[in-house]
Formats: C-alpha cells, structure tokens, sequence
C-alpha cells in the first residue's frame, strides 16, 4: 500500500487535460442530482486506492455496519490498484462515472475540484457542519488554492521521522541528545561533522527537494497555484547555503544523483549522519547494523517555520452523485474517529479526527520498533503542513533537481539556478 502516495505524480497532467475537456459544459458543482442534506438513500460507490490486498476484511465490515444503520442505502465498494491510479480517474471522470465517494490525495482532487466534479465541503452546510471533528491542520490540508474550500472529508495522515547517528554526532563532539532542529542548526552540525571527521562523513544524503524550500520558509508558490514562486530570496539563500555545504563535504559526494535507496544504504554504512526513515528501517538496522541500531536517534526534519511537513490523505464526494446525502453520510462515517483510530491500529498511518492522536497508542512507547517510530511521528503531525504544492509533476521535481545540481556544481550562481526552475515549471504549468 503506498503510503504516502508520491509516484502518481507524474500523470496528475493527464488528468488535468483529460478533466479540462470535461468540464466543459459540465454544469457546474451543481449538477448531480440529490440532496447533500436530505435523508442517505439510493446506491452508492465507494472508490480506495489499493486496500483491498490486506483489508478486505475491515472495509468489508465498515460497509456491512453502514448499511445496517441506513437500511436505505448500498454501498458497492470498489479498489484500484495503486499504478495508473491517476489514469483510472481521468477515465472515469471523462465518462461521467466518478463514483460517489473516491479516496484521493489533494494532489489528485485538485484537478477534479478545479473541473467542477467534486463537492467543496466548506460550502455544502450537510459536510461543513462536521468540520469541527477533525483536527485543523488536515481540514486545511485538503483545502485547495484559488477554489476556495476544502474538497475532501480529511481520511488518514502519514509523517516521516529522521534518523541520525547518535555516535556520529558525539565523535564530532556534537550532543547526540540535542539533534538539529532548525536548518541553520543543520548546517552548523554538518560542517562540524566534515571538518571532525577529516571529509570521511556527510551529514546528508541527497539536495535540497521543494518540501525542503517550504519548511526553510520559502513561498513555493502564489495564492491561487498559478505561478512557482520559490525563487525569491529566500529560496536563494538556502540554495547558497546547501552549496556552501557540499563544497564542504556536508553532503555526500554522491548526494547529486542519489537515489532514496542509495542513501538509505550510505547511512546503514554509516557514511551518512542522517536519514529518512521508517519502521521497515529499524528492523534492517537491527538485522544487518546493531551498532547503528543501539545508536539510533529519531527526529523532525529540521524546519524554520515550526511545522513539520505531513501527507494527506482523503475522501471526496462527487459532484454529481444522484445521492449526495448517502455519500457524505458515508464518507463522514468512514473518516470519524471511531473508524479512523480503528483503520489506524491496522496500519502505520495516522487519524485526523480531533483529540485522535492523544490516545496513549500515540503518545506511550510501548518498547517496540513501531511504537517508537509511531509515537515519534505523532509528536510531529501537531501543526504539520503539507508543503508540497498540488500543481508540482514530476517533471517538475526533475526540473528543480538538476537546476540544483547545476548550482551545487557551480556551473550556475544559485539565483539563475533557481530562477531558470521556476521559469521552466510556470511554463509547464501553463502547459498543463
């Protein structure tokens, strides 16, 4: 199941130009049939994405415990696999056959929304009265530039912790208790690492990627998503920063064409301080580096806005549903907390529902790897965003890459560097 759901990126532009000739003539977010506030009746579809593998049971029950409470409703269930997840929605939205409840990530719903086929749940007063059940930070994190709401019932969250090396830091003479927590406490701490350890180790495995701009405090883009802003001054001074470190070694030598694998590897060898992580890590760690595992620090990616990055994920309604107030009962009755917290104990993802994560599952180590890990990362969903724009391809990503492997190179200064992404990515954007 993937989680979170990042490789679907690369064919959000299909969508939007499969959606773009849609819309036209669609009527509107009007134009279903049914009413949001009415009494739930009539068939329904309900849409996952790549979850019936490993919870058919659950989901299985979730729709048979529905539908005993709303003896007027049925609920047909349907699960695509996770490739050309984005390919699926763009056929089914050209058909006019979106189902009546699709799992998405905002990254998806936003060209849905923007062609008019999905609910804005901020102003249908039947979804927006249920607000105030889910934590404030993954409402917003279904909100949408320029459309003015939110377009899906916030369903469940995920955050990557860091790891560092404990004995890396204390062999530079670093507080191995006391890990970087802002990106000027990052650079302190690798080039202190570098220049202690002769250039034998890198603090970091990889260059700077958009999340890392928007936790520095970097606009990415402007209000409405129309233009990719993350060459203001701001963007510069952190690229300058990260050129300054790899010249030092703070970065692996490596680090321009490193893939997650790759460094995930270099910091099982060691070679690196630190690293993005999982619960699937502690256990290779414990299996093949003991040593690094007794020595094993978790942390927050370091950020100068005090908000930690988070995915998002959700549940949308059709605009066009013929039973709308089936459709967000049902989605409202997925994503409650009863049945979050319960989705949530299943598998490492996190609920959204208010007051959720101040369960003892989430706050008490209960001694195991995934305990640690989950208790970690639920520390760090308090005030977390989702940086990553709902407009940004990976074609974009690419772009951004290589121009900050330009600059790390010195083949560019860091401001054309960055001003020559932004321009190449407001043009596909435009294209797009």
């Amino acid at each position: 199941m993937p989680i979170p759901r990042r490789a679907v990126a690369a064919t959000v532009p299909l969508l939007v130009s499969a959606l773009t000739l849609t819309a036209c003539g669609s009527g509107g977010a009007d134009s279903g049939g049914g009413d949001a506030g009415g009494k739930p009746e009539g068939d329904i579809t309900f849409q996952t994405w790549n979850l019936r593998s490993n919870f058919k049971d659950y989901f299985t029950g979730l729709v048979a415990e529905f539908e005993k409470d709303n003896p007027g409703v049925r609920v047909k269930w349907l699960d695509q696999p996770a490739d050309n997840y984005a390919d699926k929605l763009s056929a089914d939205a050209a058909a006019g056959t979106l189902p009546d409840v699709v799992n998405v990530s905002p990254d998806l719903s936003y060209p849905l929304a923007k062609a008019g086929l999905l609910m804005n749940l901020d102003k249908e007063p039947a979804a927006a009265k249920f607000k105030g059940e889910y934590t404030p930070e993954a409402w917003q994190g279904n909100e949408l530039p320029g459309l003015d709401g939110s377009y899906s019932f916030p369903w469940y969250l995920n955050t990557g912790p860091l790891f560092y090396n404990k004995a890396l830091f204390r062999q530079a003479g670093l507080d191995p208790e006391k890990p970087p927590k802002s990106y000027g406490e990052l650079f302190a701490a690798a080039r202190t690492i570098a220049e202690r350890s002769g250039g034998r180790t890198a603090t970091l495995g990889g260059t700077p990627a958009v999340e890392d701009f928007g936790r520095y405090g970097v606009r990415l883009m402007n209000g409405d998503a129309t233009r990719f802003t993350y060459n203001e001054p701001k963007g510069v001074e952190l690229l300058t920063e990260y050129k300054k470190l790899y010249d030092a070694g703070g970065l692996d030598p490596q680090s321009l064409t490193n893939t997650p694998d790759k460094t995930g590897q270099k910091f099982l060898e060691q070679k690196v301080a630190m690293n993005p992580g999982s619960t699937h890590d502690l256990e290779t760690f414990k299996r093949n580096a003991p040593g690094l595992y007794r020595e094993l620090g978790i942390t927050d990616a370091p950020n100068n806005t005090g908000k930690p990055n988070m995915y998002v994920m959700g549940l949308g309604i059709s605009s066009r549903s013929k039973h709308k107030a089936a459709a967000v009962a049902f989605a409202r009755f997925v994503t409650d907390r009863k049945n979050q917290e319960a989705f949530a104990h299943k598998v490492a993802v996190f609920p959204s529902t208010k007051g959720s994560l101040g369960d003892p599952y989430w706050t008490k180590d209960d001694g195991t790897d995934e305990g640690r890990v989950r208790v970690a990362s639920a520390k760090m969903l308090k005030g977390a965003v989702n940086y990553t724009p709902v407009v940004l391809s990976e074609e974009m990503k690419t772009v951004l890459k290589n121009e900050v492997a330009k600059a790390l190179q010195g083949k560019k200064s860091p401001r054309q560097a960055l001003d020559d992404a932004v321009a190449q990515s407001n043009k596909l954007l435009k294209q797009g």
